[in-house]
């Protein structure tokens, strides 16, 4: 995941602060799911503490938060003053965007704040490889959508010719 973001970053990074600013907290995101998922070499084949484990939490949300209001709602503004309409492309990503929301804030309130105990251990390494499963098809909704919307943020306003 954290390739794939760095390839979206080389590729549309500079162009528009919304579109920066959703791939920085994304990559956030993706460092604090490789601390807990033992993805990384300190972490391997061992659970994840319950600090990291909340933070992912956290982030997870903050991220998902972000997304849906501060960054939609940035893009929405912009797409009102120039009179742009979505497509169904559009809509279509964003729907397919939202079906990932609820199992992710799922696993968030199963987690946070918790601590893995008897009772959620056996579940934890499916439940986080499922996440991680998640993620990656939303952030790859998200890449395309990134790319209409910049697109469409380079767009002239619809002035009425009279």
């Amino acid at each position: 995941m954290l390739e794939k973001n760095e390839i979206t970053r080389g590729k549309i990074t500079g162009k528009s602060e919304i579109i920066d600013y959703w791939i920085n907290i994304r990559q956030e995101l993706i460092i604090d799911y490789s601390k807990i998922a033992g993805l990384t070499d300190n972490n391997k084949n061992c659970l994840p503490t319950d600090e990291k484990l909340n933070r992912f939490c956290e982030t997870l949300v903050d991220y998902i938060s972000a997304v849906h209001f501060r960054i939609y709602n940035m893009v929405k503004k912009h797409w009102d003053s120039t009179g742009f309409l979505t497509t169904d492309e559009i809509n279509a990503l964003y729907f397919g965007i939202l079906e990932t929301t609820d199992p992710l804030l799922t696993f968030s309130e199963k987690y946070s704040p918790s601590t893995i105990d008897s009772v959620n251990f056996t579940k934890f390494d499916q439940n986080i490889s499922r996440v991680g499963e998640i993620m990656a098809l939303r952030f790859e909704k998200e890449d395309i959508l990134m790319n209409l919307i910049l697109h469409s943020l380079t767009t002239q306003p619809n002035i009425p010719v009279t």
